[in-house]
């Protein structure tokens, strides 16, 4: 069974391995971590960790039965009723499903248990896959730019408490 769990220090190991796993994958389509990300793993997730405890930001693992992750879905830079949302999913779990689910759940999430009002997310014009978890989540394009480099765009969804699905 998957379920999605907001991060905790003890992910620390499934989620290193999920990145390191998924580096070059996840390099395909967004802009690399780098070696410092990965050197400096476990005190990055301990500032993440007290980042969160603040409320400025929600972290979530998606983790299957034996505990390994599978993907991540992110709320950062939270201020004023919104926030950016972010996902990635592990390559061998791709095309099932798995993203368009866990960005539901955090919808869900960010209006009923964080309290926010809207959030924004941003992808590249050649991440289909991307583009299409976020319109099946309701997200609407808000604009052109360029992501590292690449043509992109920008998208926002606005949330209602207990609305589950999207608003107009």
């Amino acid at each position: 069974m998957i379920q999605l769990e907001r991060l905790r220090p003890d992910h620390a190991p499934a989620l290193l391995a999920f990145e390191r796993a998924n580096r070059a994958y996840f390099a395909a389509s967004i802009p690399d971590r780098g070696d410092g990300y990965f050197a400096r793993f476990d005190e990055r997730h301990a500032a993440l960790l007290a980042e969160q405890a603040d409320g400025l930001i929600a972290f979530h693992v998606l983790v299957d039965g034996s505990g390994a992750v599978l993907g991540r879905v992110n709320l950062v830079d939270i201020a004023d009723g919104a926030a950016e949302l972010g996902y990635r999913i592990a390559e061998r779990a791709a095309g099932r499903g798995l993203a368009t689910t866990a960005v539901r759940e955090v919808c869900a999430l960010a209006a009923d248990g964080y309290g926010l009002a809207e959030l924004r997310a941003v992808t590249t014009l050649d991440n289909a896959g991307s583009r299409s978890v976020l319109t099946r989540n309701g997200f609407v394009p808000t604009g052109e730019l360029v992501v590292d480099g690449r043509a992109g765009l920008s998208y926002a969804r606005k949330l209602v408490p207990g609305g589950g699905g999207p608003v107009g």
